[in-house]
């Protein structure tokens, strides 16, 4: 008989564990909008392949596809913000290029009102789900406007978005991005804005609750125009005490490594809602990508919940570099 509990009391135990990792499962879901990539019923993130409706009196050439919001916390809180009113082309984590030239034309992917450029989703490539990781791997379009008024592919771009298993209030994703240039080279110029990636913060984020920190120990007011390994972001949720952020790190074999910064100042936008950075690897050298070849850029972004310290960032990104890409 009490062999018989025992026996009961495990088999009671397993079951409790299984439903434990079930629910927290990483898996894809696929929707119509787009990707969802979820932690058993909960949303880490989601990949925009629908373009996203613009605000009431806004124009449409501000709606677009081809971009990461929410990005979650493992407790739900959202850090990133699509259609700022002082910026409606920012759009959570994305990455285009703002001033570019090809065969001799000026290009701007970034500042869709511009309507010069632009870069929406165009198909799924694959969707993989591992135990410890699950990816998503889409194809997108870098269109230029011709002089016809219709847009045509600049450059492709095939973008992978690797989540690894949650652990410890944090899970890690991994942002590869391969540029495959098409009917003419691209120049990419020297300039502050572009390219790599991009990350507009939640709006209750600014200059009085939030801090970013980089690799070189510099602050926000610092940062700018100046070379990052990786960059802590971190503020107040809900006018409290609690944290969250992300670590945003940048691989060493990345064409500019460490990477210039473009990082919003304290009193921009009136010190409200003004958390923006960008890792810029043509701020300071333009960059030309020749047709018939694929240049790739690898970033890292580390989601946690709380706080995250200097000596933990340093210890993500040796983690970081030293990894391999799948």
């Amino acid at each position: 008989m009490k062999n018989l509990i025992i026996i009961l009391l495990i088999s009671l135990c397993l079951i409790y564990f299984s439903q434990i990792v079930q629910a927290q499962q990483l898996h894809v879901d696929v929707q119509d909008k787009g990707i969802a990539v979820m932690s058993g019923q909960r949303l880490l993130l989601f990949y925009q392949t629908q373009k996203a409706f613009v605000p009431d009196g806004v124009d449409n050439a501000f709606s677009k596809s081809g971009f990461i919001h929410p990005l979650n916390t493992l407790s739900g809180e959202t850090l990133t913000r699509i259609h700022p009113e002082d910026h409606y082309h920012h759009y959570g984590i994305w990455g285009p290029w703002t001033k570019t030239s090809i065969a001799g034309r000026s290009v701007d992917f970034w500042n869709l009102g511009d309507q010069k450029g632009r870069v929406e989703f165009d198909s799924i490539l694959s969707v993989q789900e591992n135990g410890d990781w699950v990816e998503i791997n889409v194809r997108q379009k870098h269109q230029e406007m011709m002089s016809s008024g219709t847009y045509r592919v600049a450059m492709w771009e095939e973008l992978l978005i690797r989540v690894k298993s949650p652990e410890s209030k944090k899970y890690q994703v991994e942002y590869i991005s391969k540029l495959s240039p098409q009917n003419q080279n691209i120049v990419l110029e020297a300039y502050r804005y572009g390219g790599g990636i991009g990350f507009r913060a939640r709006a209750d984020w600014g200059a009085d609750n939030s801090t970013i920190i980089t690799s070189k120990d510099l602050l926000r007011n610092e940062a700018d125009g100046k070379d990052a390994e990786w960059v802590l972001i971190k503020g107040a949720i809900n006018s409290s005490e609690v944290k969250a952020g992300l670590l945003l790190m940048s691989h060493p074999g990345n064409w500019t490594h460490p990477e210039p910064l473009r990082v919003w100042p304290e009193d921009a936008e009136g010190g409200k809602g003004n958390v923006f950075l960008n890792f810029t690897p043509t701020r300071n050298e333009a960059k030309t990508l020749e047709v018939g070849k694929t240049y790739t850029l690898r970033y890292g972004i580390v989601v946690f919940d709380e706080d995250m310290s200097v000596e933990e960032s340093k210890h993500h990104f040796n983690n970081f570099k030293n990894s391999e890409a799948k």
